[in-house]
């Protein structure tokens, strides 16, 4: 990791080499004589690239890769066939540009600070939180604590998962906090997720939280934290896209219909056949086939071929794309308070998303109303004859935790949660899981492998080497 944080060269290399789409970011007077002294840039400016390098780490190879491991979509030529068949080596992962925006956001807070501006500090906090959690989630332990001085640590030690799961609780905690100042800087020009919604980036910080809290099984934890979190779909955090190349289209778009159009797809996929048997089951109440198509169409790269929907669905170029949500957060609180045994309050949950969902809302798009219902459940539905109880469970605990995580598991399409859930599933009590079958070989992936460049520079770099299949700490 050595030479690979320096403020001073972070924001110029993210921005010339990622974010060209925004066109004014580099147009300061002391960028243009002095690629450098990017440390002159102002906190807005920072603000808006890094905003820029976070949405992109949503949309990025690392997410089809985690897409591909949980059973959600398949790899089916040229690089991506050899992750369906589980072969990576660490030359398939990078650091740049997640830990450079993660740089970014950490400068945000000092810029911020110089000037007392608190509500921009606590943006800055919730998008550094966002980052190393993708970067622990993937890889377990990693750098954090000394991260982003590398002229003091220019080789990072790797941080203890745990302990990096602590401190980006700490520095969600820190956000709220200053975002719940009585004052700070406006900042809604440059904010293209939340247009300087204050109270948003509040709310999404809980859900945060509340994610992570799921993550380590503290699931009281995780109710009190989405009991302030996202709380409608008003203040989802979702990535605007747009018509033109290069700019502003949807990455997923980018890549399933422009440059790679063939590499991935649905056939051979479980996402597909858990939703078909869904779709074909007695339950009376749900009939997913509107998101089914809203999700997959075939015959766009084949005839036959069951490819991911970028003519008219979820993957067209100007989809928004979801960072963190208030469907997540109700299937956060679901979750957690059936683990309680709580299934009165973690029916009510589900069921305000299915209530979202008969109305064709889906992050930021509308469902077609032809096959679409989820009328309201009842605990009955979960009884050992009930109709929403497909694997016959015993007790309404586990059909109703069944029922909860596959509606995470179709609504985390595209999103590297998904793949969280999977690992996270298979430790968390009482243990419920679905089927996924393996597409090679007799075990499943359960992180990445740490990227070359991090092997050759940083003599900290966890010994011997975890391969693919070696659990997570946090996870274990």
């Amino acid at each position: 990791m050595k030479k690979s944080f320096s403020h001073k060269i972070t924001v110029a290399l993210l921005g010339i080499t990622l974010l060209s789409s925004c066109k004014d970011l580099f147009n300061e007077p002391t960028i243009q004589s002095n690629p450098n002294a990017v440390t002159d840039v102002d906190v807005a400016t920072l603000l808006s690239g890094t905003l820029l390098g976070v949405s992109m780490l949503h949309e990025d190879t690392d997410v089809r890769i985690g897409a591909i491991w949980a059973g959600q979509l398949n790899g089916l030529a040229r690089q991506h066939q050899g992750y369906a068949d589980y072969i990576v080596s660490s030359q398939n992962f990078t650091w740049n540009p997640l830990y450079p925006a993660a740089s970014q956001a950490r400068l945000i807070q000092i810029k911020a600070d110089a000037v007392g501006d608190k509500w921009t500090k606590g943006v800055g906090q919730v998008l550094e939180a966002l980052l190393i959690a993708k970067a622990t989630d993937l890889y377990g332990d990693v750098p954090y604590s000394q991260a982003f001085d590398d002229v003091k640590y220019p080789t990072p030690v790797f941080d203890k998962q745990a302990d990096v799961y602590t401190a980006i609780q700490t520095t969600l905690d820190n956000a709220i906090q200053n975002l719940s100042a009585p004052a700070g800087l406006a900042f809604a020009s440059q904010d293209f997720i939340y247009g300087g919604s204050v109270a948003k980036w509040k709310a999404a910080a809980n859900t945060l939280k509340a994610r992570l809290y799921l993550h380590t099984g503290e699931y009281a934890k995780a109710v009190s934290s989405a009991a302030s979190g996202i709380s409608s779909t008003a203040g989802d955090a979702l990535i605007p896209h747009g018509t033109s190349q290069g700019v502003d289209y949807n990455q997923n778009y980018d890549f399933f219909r422009v440059n790679r159009a063939g590499d991935t797809g649905f056939d051979g996929a479980y996402l597909p056949a858990l939703m078909q048997s869904r779709i074909g089951s007695a339950n009376t109440k749900t009939n997913e086939t509107a998101l089914y198509n809203h999700y997959f169409k075939l015959g766009i790269t084949a005839t036959g071929s069951l490819d991911p929907n970028t003519t008219d669905g979820a993957f067209t170029s100007t989809a928004p794309h979801p960072i963190i949500t208030y469907y997540e957060n109700q299937l956060i609180i679901a979750e957690a308070q059936a683990r309680l045994g709580d299934t009165a309050k973690a029916l009510a949950a589900l069921n305000s998303v299915r209530s979202g969902l008969a109305t064709g809302y889906i992050n930021g798009k509308t469902l077609s109303a032809t096959g679409r219902q989820y009328d309201p459940y009842v605990l009955a539905d979960f009884s050992p004859t009930g109709l929403a109880n497909p694997t016959k469970a015993a007790t309404v605990q586990t059909a109703l935790l069944y029922e909860i995580i596959a509606q995470r598991y179709i609504f985390f399409l595209m999103q590297y949660e998904a793949f969280n859930d999977v690992r996270r599933l298979e430790k968390a009590t009482p243990l419920v899981q679905l089927p996924i079958p393996l597409y090679s070989g007799s075990k499943k992936p359960e992180r990445f492998i740490y990227p070359q460049g991090e092997v050759n520079t940083n003599p900290n770099v966890p010994k011997p080497l975890p391969d693919q299949f070696q659990k997570i700490p946090i996870f274990q």
